[in-house]
């Protein structure tokens, strides 16, 4: 099977992370954030990708070069952005199936443990158009929401509504029968979720939903980032790319963690960084090079290349920029956003992002 990554998005919610990296390549729980989607498409039997390109794109075939973690690596960039479909249809001049054959479309910001191998088979029974994985939310006012019929067949694909008549969200992850990718237009702006899923329901195409409500989550905050990080190291969500065994912390090759400090939560400690006696770290992600010293707390955070943390300084859901300096006696919380280079200099200050 062939499946289509789409990898063409800027992660504005996400910066200062992504000022230097694309989204996809930030590094989460030891490794860039596309292995473990890799991983686990290689397990749910894709033998081959096409990566659907734009912000960045020489440096998704850099990482990962025309194979990677057992798949066959293509790449296809957008001059000008096409939005969800025409991104999907661009990238699908590179594909090598027919035209009844199934296609896995993945979005680079999702981490997710649904059965892929059981949504390729329901597509496949219902010889559907398009089938959707859908997940189920405690609050789908904040999405659009895809009710379906009694056989899984989808009825509607709705905008956000205060009063949504289901709790079935689109969960971003579709397989195609290639014949409906062709029909797409080309070289035109498309979005799927407002135009092509609408327009193949109204048709009557078969559009199928399968709807599976295991571990889901969109990664484009920094919440939602450090979280997913987390999970994985933490083992909430297995991944064939974890580059050690679940636990409460994993330090990387060349890591220091002084025997005096707390890491755990699920912490990251990057190739380099360093955790100094006497300091604590809960459930935050340290990249390479990175260092807080004694003293310091740092929790639900993340600390970039080079970030440094001084002496008794706090950062509570905090993202700090590529060598960035919070200096001692710092309080940094609730979302600040430190960008790369600053120096803060020691102080009694306390900063949110409220203030």
């Amino acid at each position: 099977m062939e499946a289509i990554l789409l990898v063409g998005g800027q992660g504005t919610r996400l910066r200062p992370l992504t000022i230097s990296t694309p989204k996809p390549l930030l590094p989460t729980a030891g490794v860039a954030f596309l292995a473990h989607q890799l991983a686990r498409a290689h397990a749910s039997g894709v033998e081959r990708i096409v990566f659907a390109t734009s912000y960045r794109a020489e440096m998704f075939e850099a990482a990962f070069g025309d194979r990677a973690y057992g798949v066959d690596l293509a790449y296809v960039s957008e001059d000008e952005p096409l939005g969800t479909g025409g991104a999907i249809r661009n990238a699908a001049r590179a594909l090598t199936c027919g035209p009844d054959d199934p296609v896995l479309i993945l979005n680079g910001d999702i981490l997710s443990g649904h059965d892929v191998r059981a949504q390729v088979k329901l597509h496949e029974a219902a010889a559907a158009s398009v089938t959707l994985h859908l997940t189920e939310v405690d609050d789908p006012s904040r999405f659009g929401c895809v009710p379906t019929a009694g056989d899984g067949r989808v009825t509607a694909f709705l905008e956000k509504t205060p009063h949504p008549v289901t709790n079935q969200i689109n969960a971003g992850c579709y397989v195609f029968r290639r014949s409906a990718i062709d029909a797409i237009p080309e070289h035109e702006v498309v979005s799927v979720e407002r135009e092509t899923f609408p327009s193949l329901i109204s048709s009557g195409a078969v559009v199928m939903g399968y709807v599976e409500s295991g571990y889901w989550l969109d990664v484009g905050t920094p919440e939602a980032f450090v979280q997913g990080s987390r999970d994985l190291v933490l083992g909430a969500l297995a991944s064939p790319a974890m580059p050690g065994e679940p636990g409460e912390r994993l330090a990387l090759a060349g890591a220091r963690v002084a025997p005096g400090a707390v890491v755990r939560g699920g912490t990251t400690v990057g190739r380099g960084a360093v955790v100094e006696a006497g300091a604590t770290v809960i459930g935050s992600v340290l990249l390479e090079d990175s260092f807080v010293a004694e003293g310091a707390t740092v929790r639900d955070s993340v600390l970039s290349r080079g970030a440094r943390v001084g002496p008794g300084a706090v950062l509570d859901g905090v993202v700090l920029g590529d060598g960035a300096v919070v200096g001692p006696g710092n309080e940094l919380r609730c979302g600040v956003r430190v960008w790369p280079g600053i120096n803060l200099p020691p102080t009694a200050v306390r900063f949110s992002a409220d203030d």
